[in-house]
């Protein structure tokens, strides 16, 4: 298995909806399921069925989110020093050419990505059109909407 690129800030939020899902969540489904049991007949329990899926998917997210902390390589983009290339964990200010809007994204894992905090998946096209740039230059970016020129105002380590 490949490694899975992490921040600290992503690891931990994994570690913690782990640690909810073994203490509280899945106490809470087994609980149900027992509750449901003593009504009866199982065959015709709608309370027992929702359950027992609840149950399943806690235990499979329990398990994913195992897998990828186990294959995880977490970064601290703080230490980071790339000389002023965007890499995994960079914080970017970007000016869109055609309009001369700012934003700023930093690059992180795809399960911390978060568009409303600025935070992007490194698998999505803006990252990978960012990855390897540096301040300065331009990233044409083709997406669903378009291609959109950015050129790249500061990068960060934070």
């Amino acid at each position: 298995m490949s490694t899975i690129p992490l921040t600290r800030r992503g690891a931990d939020k994994l570690k913690e909806e782990l640690h909810r899902l073994k203490t509280v969540e899945r106490h809470a489904v087994i609980q149900a399921i027992a509750e449901a049991r003593a009504q009866g007949d199982l065959s015709e329990n709608a309370e027992y069925d929702a359950a027992k899926d609840k149950q399943g998917f806690i235990e499979g997210r329990i398990l994913e989110i195992e897998g990828k902390l186990a294959a995880a390589q977490v970064i601290d983009p703080a230490t980071l020093d790339a000389d002023g290339r965007v890499v995994f964990g960079a914080t970017v200010d970007l000016e869109e050419e055609a309009t001369g809007a700012r934003v700023t994204y930093q690059i992180v894992g795809d399960d911390e990505a978060d568009l409303k905090l600025g935070l992007i998946s490194i698998s999505s096209p803006i990252a990978r059109a960012l990855i390897g740039k540096s301040e300065g230059d331009m990233a044409e970016v083709r997406a669903p909407g378009g291609v959109k020129s950015y050129e790249i105002m500061a990068v960060r380590y934070v």
